[in-house]
């Protein structure tokens, strides 16, 4: 188990006393973490965190997953997690889930100032699919439905902007459970495309997985993109109290500072990225209120249908 840095820990010790009102009701605080990756690789991922929050805090931290999105968007509702790191898709769904009984609060911030991703759909780069058009009747695979990148917004632009729809454009459209997942089928030729993610062309889920040995570099092409989607928020229930709203917020916030070690195994810091994720910044729900929109629309789409 990593334990935080000496150098952290210094900071928190020099930190001001946090409140200590809502500590006799939370006494032990729980965050969620999406299915992105595979649950071994998030849980060591997180565990800087989960470390760095539980020194900040001065409370016991756990860490919730799931095997879907959805896992976790309805553990918020059900009041079994305090806060989650959401997609913007993700973040949508609990807001519709609790009738508005969430509030985003941070979201990461890169090097150059940009808060936001792309959606990709990607194939075999031996697949002789170099275009969308070239996967007509194949087998696209979207991530989850509460994914931002993995479905909303591929799916929401193939109707707006390529002027198709999925469902009878391609010969299925099966959801594959994660990003890596979606990749891994595509490699192993269960799928044909899938829609995933990538902050920049050095750095998203196909990327990492090559980094990590998952799969073998130069097998997995992007054939497209997105415009660009902001980038998801860390999400609270508004029913915990302000105080503990506030600590959470501000511990968090601080992390990359306090914790630059852990902060960079969490974000999966590369030194070959251009433009690392470098920290957070402070969002409201009118940042997110499109995407809220977007999923309405989609919803209507498939009732339609």
């Amino acid at each position: 188990m990593r334990f935080i840095t000496a150098t952290a820990l210094a900071a928190l010790i020099a930190a001001p006393a946090l409140a200590e009102g809502w500590k006799e009701d939370y006494q032990v605080i729980k965050f969620g973490i999406l299915s992105g990756e595979n649950e071994k690789d998030r849980l060591i991922r997180t565990e800087p965190l989960r470390d760095y929050l539980q020194a900040r805090l001065g409370v016991e931290v756990e860490i919730f997953t799931a095997g879907n999105y959805d896992g976790v968007v309805q553990a918020l509702a059900a009041d079994q997690i305090e806060i989650a790191q959401f997609g913007s898709s993700a973040y949508a769904a609990a807001f519709t889930a609790t009738d508005g009984g969430v509030e985003p609060v941070l979201t990461g911030i890169k090097e150059d100032g940009n808060t936001g991703y792309r959606s990709i759909v990607v194939t075999r780069c031996d697949s002789g699919i170099t275009s969308l058009e070239d996967a007509k009747g194949k087998v696209h695979a979207f991530a989850d439905p509460d994914s931002t990148s993995g479905y909303a917004v591929p799916y929401f632009n193939f109707i707006t902007k390529e002027g198709f729809k999925p469902e009878e454009y391609f010969a299925a459209v099966p959801f594959s459970g994660s990003h890596e997942a979606g990749v891994s089928g595509v490699v192993n030729g269960t799928f044909d495309t899938a829609a995933t993610y990538e902050n920049n062309e050095h750095d998203g889920i196909y990327q990492r997985m090559e980094s990590k040995g998952m799969i073998e570099p130069g097998v997995i092409c992007k054939i497209w993109e997105s415009p660009e989607i902001t980038t998801g928020p860390w999400t609270v229930r508004t029913n915990l109290p302000a105080g503990l709203i506030a600590d959470l917020t501000d511990a968090i916030e601080a992390f990359p500072s306090e914790d630059p070690e852990g902060y960079a195994q969490y974000s999966s810091f590369s030194e070959d990225d251009p433009n690392p994720e470098v920290g957070y910044t402070r969002v409201d729900r009118e940042r997110y209120q499109w995407i809220v929109e977007m999923r309405d629309w989609i919803k209507d789409q498939r009732r339609g249908s």
